[in-house]
């Protein structure tokens, strides 16, 4: 052979060797059948049955011929994409962030990929993602605080969904016993003065979280002034809305000695109000948030919450959406409409008994000594 044809010929076997392995190509190689490789490298749960001696072959066989999964030909194989969609307000400390860990968990575990999208409350978007979720061939979809108008005919879960359509699971807190625990605890404590901060208009829990607030100081013969009830405005995921919405409750020069806020967000930033008002939390006006965000034990002070078992209801709502993606289409087998979760209080630093000896001017934005005390 001349010298071109053997620089060819070695260019042409680099080519082939660089060239990924297919799963025919290595079931050749190792000596195994297709489905010990494929369940191996999938990750499947048949695995286990599998010596690790095999198995760590096959790893190490698939990385030494660059082994690169076709997951089209697969999806077409098993006529599964192996995919889901997820829609979230957005992408931010708090609430979705919390319940999405739960979701990622389980999908992972059960060997299913995700995409992620954020409408921002747009009902543009959430119309859109939908479409194109869609079209990127999910097996279903998982909406996280999200009011969908209607579903894409396709297996939906929804977490905190309040509207669903028919047919549609929903992942809901019972927020009658969440606000109960709250109030409970504030008037527990001796405070009767309480303000409120509600979430936004386009919060699917703030309408349901309210009734319950309602019910929960009726019950304790409660008076709400209208004075002291403020409400998150504008979309930012920050602890802006709570800090604004505080400063407009001190605004009113109406005195109160405690405070239960939105969510745990809010709640952080309804303090910084406060301690540039010259209140000191929990001795001047006690502080309540909800959700039981990561952050909220290491705030300082320890914020007092009502906790959502946010991770909980992410892990509930992927089993329930996999198990009506792997039910039998004439099985006629109805989801429930509604699970409910149960919320839990957890009481750190951020509430105490109101101080009776102190006279708290919001005008001058002062605590003194009450005279003869």
């Amino acid at each position: 052979m001349s010298r071109k044809n053997k620089a060819a010929s070695s260019q042409t076997q680099g080519k082939e060797a660089a060239k990924p392995a297919s799963l025919k190509t290595l079931a050749a190689h190792l000596h195994l059948s297709s489905a010990t490789i494929s369940r191996v490298l999938s990750g499947s749960p048949a695995a286990r049955a599998i010596p690790k001696a095999t198995q760590d072959r096959v790893l190490a066989a698939a990385k030494e011929l660059h082994y690169q999964p076709n997951a089209l030909a697969r999806s077409l194989r098993i006529q599964r994409s192996m995919t889901v969609g997820i829609l979230v307000p957005e992408l931010s400390e708090g609430y979705a962030t919390l319940v999405l860990g739960g979701i990622e968990q389980h999908l992972l575990e059960q060997n299913y990929f995700y995409f992620v999208v954020s409408h921002h409350h747009r009902d543009d978007l959430i119309e859109r993602y939908q479409r194109l979720l869609v079209a990127r061939s999910v097996e279903g979809i998982l909406a996280i605080d999200t009011l969908l108008q209607h579903t894409a005919n396709m297996p939906t879960v929804m977490v905190s969904g309040h509207h669903e359509p028919s047919g549609v699971t929903n992942i809901v807190l019972n927020h009658r016993r969440a606000a109960a625990l709250a109030i409970d605890h504030l008037v527990a404590l001796g405070h009767t003065a309480i303000a409120f901060i509600k979430g936004q208009d386009f919060s699917s829990d703030t309408a349901t979280r309210w009734l319950g607030i309602r019910h929960a100081a009726a019950k304790h013969r409660l008076k709400i002034e209208p004075q002291l009830v403020t409400q998150l405005e504008g979309s930012s995921p920050t602890h802006i809305p709570g800090y604004l919405a505080t400063q407009r409750l001190l605004e009113t020069r109406s005195p109160f000695t405690a405070l239960f806020a939105f969510n745990d967000i809010s709640a952080i930033g309804a303090i910084r109000a406060l301690r540039e008002a010259g209140l000191r939390v929990p001795e001047d006006v006690s502080v309540i948030g909800f959700d039981d965000i990561q952050s909220a034990a290491f705030h300082n002070p320890g914020l007092t919450t009502v906790r959502q078992p946010l991770h909980t209801m992410g892990v509930l709502a992927a089993q329930r959406l996999l198990d009506q993606i792997y039910s039998k289409p004439n099985a006629h087998k109805p989801s429930p409409q509604h699970l409910m979760v149960d919320p839990e209080l957890i009481v750190r630093e951020t509430t105490c008994p109101p101080a009776t000896n102190r006279i708290v001017d919001r005008s001058s934005a002062k605590v003194t000594r009450a005279r003869g005390k």
